[in-house]
């Protein structure tokens, strides 16, 4: 089972809004979310290993499914919403929640800016799990504080260097790792790296230039949501149970 995280009260507040909305119309349902992401591999991933490690209960009140296209930024946010259709067709069910998950990496300022906007501005809104520069800064935050400008290159030799005193000299960070979740579930600390990730967006609060957001991510917005189901299916069955 799932070890429970402590979610900072902004964040609990806003899921907190978010299931109220979701309950309504929507009593006795099975809920459905929908992860599309970037990259083929390393997103999918991790996100399948966080998901396999939520308690059972939660998989079978929530179909959860996890994306990878190849995609970026704006194309992806579209892709997304194709694909949010396509499923609904196929499957006869209504998904109450888009999360897309890509990086700033090199791709120009205006369409990672245009790409959070039309997440913000859909209705219903998309959740934008966005990070800049890259998805391991999210690993990183398992450790320490960043906030400073990481590009690309450093990325690896930072995670090598949180790790390597933890699993061994020998450890080398590979990017498609199906391991990562479980490496840093067991080495690292996923209630810091939530709480680090709510600082660094406070650093950038009032600011819409996301593109010059570095370091910055709002994965840990993801992370909590599907944490958050584990308390969201507690309260139903309490709801039951009382009723």
């Amino acid at each position: 089972m799932a070890r429970k995280v402590k979610i900072p009260n902004h964040i609990q507040k806003r899921l907190a809004r978010d299931t109220h909305k979701r309950k309504r119309n929507t009593k006795n349902k099975r809920k459905y979310f929908l992860i599309v992401c970037e990259g083929e591999k390393t997103e999918p991933n991790y996100f399948e290993s966080l998901k396999n490690d939520l308690p059972k209960g939660v998989l079978t009140s929530c179909r959860i499914d996890i994306e990878g296209t190849g995609r970026n930024t704006l194309s992806l946010v579209e892709e997304s919403i194709k694909m949010k259709e396509r499923l609904e067709n196929e499957t006869s069910l209504s998904i109450d929640k888009i999360w897309v998950v890509f990086d700033r990496d090199s791709f120009e300022p205006e369409n990672f800016n245009e790409a959070i906007n039309l997440c913000k501005n859909s209705s219903p809104e998309i959740g934008c799990a966005w990070t800049n520069e890259a998805f391991e800064l999210w690993y990183l935050l398992h450790f320490h504080f960043y906030n400073t400008a990481i590009n690309r290159e450093m990325y690896q030799e930072l995670i090598e260097g949180n790790l390597k005193p933890k699993v061994g000299e020998d450890y080398e960070y590979q990017k498609n790792s199906t391991e990562m979740y479980g490496l840093l579930k067991e080495n690292g600390n996923l209630e810091l790296a939530i709480r680090f990730a709510s600082k660094l967006e406070t650093e950038f609060e009032g600011r819409f230039d996301f593109a010059n957001h570095n370091p910055s991510t709002k994965v840990h917005h993801l992370v909590a949501e599907l944490f958050g189901l584990e308390e969201l299916l507690k309260k139903e069955d309490e709801d039951k149970a009382s009723g």
